[in-house]
């Protein structure tokens, strides 16, 4: 996960809450919906809000995703603060959690440092919140678990790795002046976007940074 900073909901939402005091979430027209989706994947920088994979488009990639769930929290099913934009996958993220409790979202600053990512793919939560939020959205601590995302993400770090001209096997013996450098550029968003699972690279670079 990488802590999202929401900003003001989008002016089509505010109208529609304005015309429909009485109204939630499940009111709401197509066009509203997608202004929702389009300013959460704005705010996200083009990744999903929990696994961060790329949302490559706001129509087809992903759908509106209440953190604290509808059936949970009925007065906040239009709170913009509630939504976030998460992919479609079937077996994990937003299709995993449904109605289920998340005690770490990533709308908390802890979300960047209670799961702890590996060059392996795996995460592991550091705290009990973040082992129940791993298990509810299915992000992967085992390959019995979700082999599919963790052979991902490593596929992705890896790439990222290379792309800054070094490897896998000697990313852990960098000094710290060019981990830092890394973490920096990968860091920073290019018109507009992040490359996809670059906030898990950056989890793994802090964390040898620490060390």
């Amino acid at each position: 996960m990488r802590k999202i900073n929401k900003g003001a909901e989008p002016p089509s939402l505010s109208a529609w809450k304005r015309a429909n005091p009485q109204c939630r979430y499940k009111d709401l027209s197509f066009d509203v919906r997608q202004g929702i989706r389009s300013s959460c994947v704005t705010e996200q920088f083009s990744l999903c809000a929990y696994c961060c994979t790329e949302i490559a488009n706001s129509n087809t990639s992903c759908h509106n995703e209440h953190v604290e769930a509808q059936s949970l929290a009925g007065g906040r099913t239009l709170d913009h603060t509630n939504i976030v934009a998460s992919c479609n996958s079937a077996k994990s993220c937003g299709e995993a959690h449904d109605s289920q409790g998340l005690p770490l979202t990533p709308l908390m600053d802890e979300c960047e440092s209670e799961l702890k990512f590996y060059l392996s793919g795996r995460v592991e939560g550091q705290t009990d919140r973040a082992k129940e939020s791993i298990r509810v959205l299915n992000l992967g601590d085992t390959h019995h678990n979700n082999r599919a995302l963790i052979e991902t993400r490593k596929q992705f770090v890896d790439t990222l790795i290379y792309m800054q001209g070094a490897t896998p096997e000697d990313i852990t013996l960098l000094d710290d002046e060019f981990l830092q450098m890394i973490t920096e550029d990968i860091s920073t968003p290019q018109d507009g976007k992040l490359l996809p699972f670059s906030p898990v690279l950056v989890n793994i670079l802090r964390d040898l940074l620490a060390a």
